[in-house]
This record gives C-alpha cells, sequence and structure tokens, in this order.
C-alpha cells in the first residue's frame, strides 16, 4: 500500500526540518513551491496553512519584502523541540530511569475531557498499565508536563515516577501495556517504503538537492509519527527480531546524507 502524506502534516514536517530557521515568516508563495516539490497543490497548502492558524500553530506575518508568510507560533516550538527529542534521539532509553504514570480524575459534567486526555496520553507513547494508569518511559515527562499543560489538562493528572517490582516480569507486562505487534508493523512498513530509497542514494556519487529534498521530507514525515507510536522501550524489554532498531539506523542515514 502506498503511504499517505496529507498536506497539513507535510507542512509540519517541513517547519520541524527547514521552517522554523527562517528569519521571520516563510513566504506563502515559498510554501507553495516547496510543497509542490512533494506533489502538493497550491489550493491544498492554503487551506492546510489555515488550519493550522485556527489551530494557533501558524501565526501571519510579513516578511521583510512585505510579502504575505507565517512563522510558527511559540507552542508549535514547544512541540517542535520535543519532538525533536523524539525524532533525532541520541540513544534509545536503558530503562534505568524507570517509568512515568499518569492517572487521571475527570469529572462526569467534563467527561468530553477523558477522551481527549486519552487520546492525547496514547498520542503521546503511554501504554495502559491499568483501567486509568498509564505508563511511558521517564524521559517522556517533561513533554508530557509541556502537552497538559498546554493543552489545559494539568489539573485532571497526577504524574508520578517510578519502578516496576513485580509480580510478573517486565519484559512480559509490557507486552501487556503496548501492543508490540501493531508498532512493530510500523517499523516494518517504514523500512517496506524508505530503506530501498536509501540503498538507492548510497549507490550514487552526486546528490541534487531538490531530489534530497523531497525524499529526505517525505521520510521524515513517514518517520515523526513513529517515535510516538513507540515511545522508545528499553531495548532488553523488547522481542529479539524488533525492527525498530533497524528502522531507526535507516532513518538516522537518510537524515545524515539527506537532510542538509
Amino acid at each position: 500500500m502506498a503511504e499517505q502524506h496529507t498536506p497539513r502534516s507535510l507542512i509540519v514536517t517541513y517547519y520541524g526540518a527547514y521552517g522554523r530557521r527562517a528569519q521571520g515568516p516563510v513566504p506563502v508563495a515559498e510554501l507553495i513551491r516547496l510543497l509542490g516539490a512533494v506533489g502538493v497543490d497550491a489550493p491544498s497548502v492554503r487551506s492546510s496553512v489555515s488550519r493550522l492558524k485556527r489551530r494557533g500553530l501558524l501565526v501571519p506575518g510579513r516578511t521583510a519584502e512585505g510579502a504575505a508568510g507565517y512563522a510558527l507560533s511559540a507552542d508549535a516550538r514547544q512541540l517542535l523541540d520535543d519532538g525533536d527529542r523524539r525524532i533525532y534521539p541520541e540513544r534509545r532509553p536503558d530503562g534505568g530511569a524507570g517509568w512515568v504514570l499518569a492517572v487521571f480524575s475527570v469529572p462526569e459534567s467534563e467527561r468530553q475531557k477523558r477522551h481527549v486526555l486519552r487520546s492525547r496520553l496514547t498520542g503521546l507513547g503511554f501504554g495502559t498499565a491499568a483501567p486509568g494508569v498509564w505508563i511511558a518511559p521517564a524521559c517522556l515527562y517533561e513533554e508530557t508536563r509541556h502537552t497538559l499543560e498546554r493543552l489545559q489538562l494539568s489539573s485532571y493528572v497526577d504524574l508520578f515516577r517510578g519502578e516496576h517490582l513485580g509480580f510478573a516480569a517486565t519484559a512480559d507486562a509490557v507486552g501487556r501495556w503496548w501492543d508490540l505487534g501493531a508498532i512493530a508493523r510500523l517499523h516494518e512498513r517504514f523500512l517496506d517504503a524508505h530503506e530501498p530509497v536509501l540503498r538507492a542514494w548510497e549507490s550514487r556519487t552526486d546528490t541534487p538537492p531538490e531530489e534530497a529534498y523531497r525524499d529526505y521530507l517525505l521520510a521524515l514525515d513517514t518517520w515523526r509519527h513513529l517515535p510516538y507510536a513507540d515511545p522508545g522501550l528499553p531495548v532488553r524489554l523488547l522481542p529479539r527480531d524488533w525492527p525498530g532498531e533497524r528502522s531507526a539506523q535507516v532513518f538516522a542515514a537518510l537524515d545524515a546524507r539527506l537532510r542538509g
């Protein structure tokens, strides 16, 4: 099955890789040109930018030359900064730091926020240890705190750090807390789509900028979602044939070769 890259996701990916380093707003015409290189037409760019503006992630402005453009909001910059620690990790956690637990209680009169909390914790990579008890590697604490504060949900949640002391072996418990099979399939799909791209680049002696930009942006747009489905569980707790290590190596190699 072909990968699906939505215009909105590609715009966020572009700002994460390149746009946030721009001096001032990125001109709309430049966004249209750069997203056109990965198959997004101008109307789709404009409508997606409008939705990102309504969500408070992009703010309108004028370039030094007076052209209309968009820059990242402060919240969007925090999101991308938090995301960097997942997308470009120095190493996978070894498990020595323990776990962060999230326990929330929402009044019945605000029950719609329960769904929002469950959705956000799942999106951050938390597994379910028990009804109402969510668990993730302790290294995700700061990002979790930033997310809950940004969404004004922190008053409903208590966060704890801790160790797993039994009674089941931690590796067995992890298999209950997360759907490891589903996460493995995401890694395998990434490898199916982007490992051939890496091999093709490794056989080349040139690096045309437009082709490198296209292949890198598409790979990054796929990859950046993976570290949220896979929260970076310690290797010793994962199945022996876990594909996540290989997919991380493929992305790192593409990043090293093509990002610049």
